[in-house]
Formats: C-alpha cells, sequence, structure tokens
C-alpha cells in the first residue's frame, strides 16, 4: 500500500461510507470520551437501498465504553440506525465482561432480532453464541473482532490492522528519503504487544519501511493508555538522543506520548499516529509540533455494519455491485491523514 491522501469508500444504495480503518482497534482503562459525530460517513442518499423497506429489528452488543474508539463504535451504530425509518436498534448493555456479552447477546436472540450486530469482548469467546444466533436464522454482522469460526457470522467488517503499519511506514520511509536521511532512529511505540492486531501493524510497519531500506530502532508497547504512553515515550526519549521519526500505534495513548515529548522538550523529529481521533487530526491541521499524520482506524464502521445489517435483513445486495447479496468479507483500507487531508476526515475522527 503506498501513501495516498485521497479518500475511499465503498456504496450502500448510493450512501458513500468511509473506508478508513485499532481488538479492536484498541483497547484500554482509560475513561470515555464523548464520540465524535461523523456526520458525513451518515448521510444517507435518496433512491436506490434507501428507500424504506422492511422493517427491520438491529440487535446490537459491544464492549464498554473504556476507550475513545469504542465510545465512537457505539454512537456511529446509533447514528446510522437513527438515519432509517424502517429500522429499529436495541442495545444490550455495553460491557468488558465475556460473560456479561454473552448472556447479552442470548437476550437479542431470545427477542427474536431480525439481524445481530456483535463487536465481541474476545472473538473465541464469543463463537459460540453467535453460532447459535446462526443456528436460529438470525444473520450476525461480525464487527472487527473476528469470530474464528465462518460460520458464526453471515459478514465480517473491519479495518486493516497490517494496513496501517504498511500506511505509516510508508509515511515515515518517503519522508525520511526526501530529506535525504541515512540510517534513521526510528522508534515504534505499539499498543499491546502480544496481542495479534499489534502483532500485524508491526510487521505491516516493518515490511513497508524495508522497501527503503529502513528498519526499526527500538521497538516498546504502551497498552494502549494514556498513562503508559507517557511512561514509555519519556524511556524512549531518555534513552535516544537523537530521533529521526516515531510511529505509535494508537491517538488514544498518543496524548500521553505527546504529553512526555512536550515535557521533554524533544522537536527533532516527526510523530505518525494511528487509529485517527479527532484529537489527532486537530493537532495535524494546527501543525505546530511533531505530529505530522495518523493513520486511519475509522469507527464509522459500525454506521456500515447497521447499513450492512439492514440490507442483510431485507434481502438486499450492496447498490453499486452486481451481485444480488451482501459480501461475506469487507475489510476498510487505512488512509494517511495530514495536513493537506485532515478537514476531510475530521467528521469521521473519535474525540480520546
Amino acid at each position: 500500500m503506498t501513501q495516498n491522501p485521497g479518500r475511499r469508500g465503498f456504496l450502500l444504495g448510493g450512501a458513500v461510507i468511509g473506508a478508513g480503518a485499532l481488538i479492536t482497534a484498541c483497547t484500554s482503562n482509560e475513561p470515555a470520551a464523548q464520540a465524535s459525530a461523523p456526520a458525513a460517513a451518515q448521510t444517507v442518499a435518496s433512491g436506490g437501498n434507501d428507500e424504506p423497506g422492511t422493517k427491520v429489528l438491529i440487535g446490537f452488543s459491544a464492549p464498554a465504553a473504556d476507550h475513545g474508539w469504542i465510545a465512537a463504535i457505539t454512537q456511529n451504530a446509533r447514528d446510522a440506525a437513527k438515519q432509517y425509518s424502517d429500522v429499529e436498534l436495541k442495545s444490550v448493555e455495553p460491557t468488558n465482561d465475556i460473560n456479561q456479552q454473552i448472556s447479552a447477546v442470548e437476550s437479542l436472540i431470545q427477542a427474536g432480532v431480525d439481524v445481530l450486530v456483535i463487536l465481541p469482548n474476545d472473538g473465541q469467546q464469543l463463537n459460540q453464541v453467535a453460532r447459535k444466533a446462526m443456528d436460529a436464522g438470525i444473520p450476525v454482522v461480525n464487527l472487527d473482532r473476528v469470530f474464528p469460526d465462518k460460520l458464526s457470522y453471515r459478514t465480517w467488517i473491519g479495518g486493516d490492522n497490517y494496513g496501517m503499519g504498511v500506511a505509516a511506514g510508508h509515511y515515515i520511509g518517503k519522508t525520511l528519503k526526501d530529506k535525504g536521511v541515512s540510517n534513521p532512529v526510528i522508534l515504534e511505540i505499539q499498543g499491546i504487544a502480544t496481542l495479534p492486531l499489534t502483532q500485524d501493524r508491526s510487521k505491516g510497519f516493518a515490511d513497508a519501511l524495508q522497501t527503503y531500506g529502513f528498519t526499526v530502532t527500538a521497538q516498546q508497547d504502551a497498552k494502549f493508555t494514556v498513562e503508559s504512553g507517557t511512561q514509555v515515550a519519556s524511556n524512549l526519549l531518555q534513552a535516544h538522543k537523537k530521533i529521526d521519526a516515531i510511529w505509535n500505534h494508537d491517538d488514544d495513548q498518543g496524548i500521553g506520548v505527546l504529553a512526555a515529548i512536550k515535557e521533554a522538550g524533544r522537536d527533532e523529529f516527526f510523530m505518525v499516529g494511528g487509529a485517527g481521533s479527532a484529537n489527532a487530526m486537530r493537532d495535524i491541521q494546527a501543525d505546530s509540533g511533531v505530529l505530522k499524520a495518523t493513520v486511519t482506524y475509522s469507527p464509522t464502521m459500525a454506521g456500515s455494519a447497521i447499513k450492512l445489517a439492514r440490507l442483510i435483513a431485507q434481502g438486499k445486495g450492496m447498490g453499486d455491485l452486481l451481485e444480488n447479496e451482501v459480501p461475506q468479507s469487507i475489510t476498510l483500507t487505512s488512509e494517511t491523514v495530514t495536513k493537506d487531508n485532515a478537514a476531510k476526515y475530521l467528521p469521521t475522527g473519535f474525540e480520546s
């Protein structure tokens, strides 16, 4: 993947759904912040699949909003549902307890919803209850954290963690090459190192950097929290007296990373963020610090999941595709947000 400042998307009956693309995308123990409503991504176009049809009851379950990205997931789902007079959204209480989420999904099955949208706390552990829904004839739209059994979902939609790393790697690699930097010191601040999503991001980053002849100098994880972001960044800044670039996987933990950088008074390098928070985009627009770009993993995917669930329940396909049915899998692309295009992406950002 090469750096692409333009916005990609797919169409559901004429409505453009932003294909920006952090388990979550992110996980953390930070208090939930108010999600920003991506008005641009939730606009309903007239005609085609967006015309009112059969009434649809959509069940929705997601983790508790202890992180800006997760808070935005729930808000995006609600905003999308409100766009349709033929959709009723039945949400269960968000929770980070696996057993409670399983019980909540079972209650939606018992309520006889027409279709389920589920962002599981853990795809492996909620696989069976999703399969139970499918076996009961209730299609499941699996949001982001994938169920391992394909019989447990009708359609999966989620972000591209490997693609995030690729996008960040290309931006950093090209910028350094254009500056004529050789043997750069490149630091990587991960989320949670043991998670497959983090490993995918790191692999994408390393693969993209390699095309420029660069490698990561040092790598440390910051647990997706502001506090850990501050501590990890402080340690890395102390350990490296010269830095050329930093990729921070997550804009929520990036608040702590940027605080540490400001405290240290360092500005000889540039930084790229991850996930596409509105906070990060505003900083990038202001161009007053080290943060020069972020790569998206947009929570608009939840709004798109609601739209897909509606089409599936109504027996419709996606308006601009030739097939009669909604695809089985949709992977959103990770875009690179810079000062030049931040205004376009800001409506899809989330508040950290």
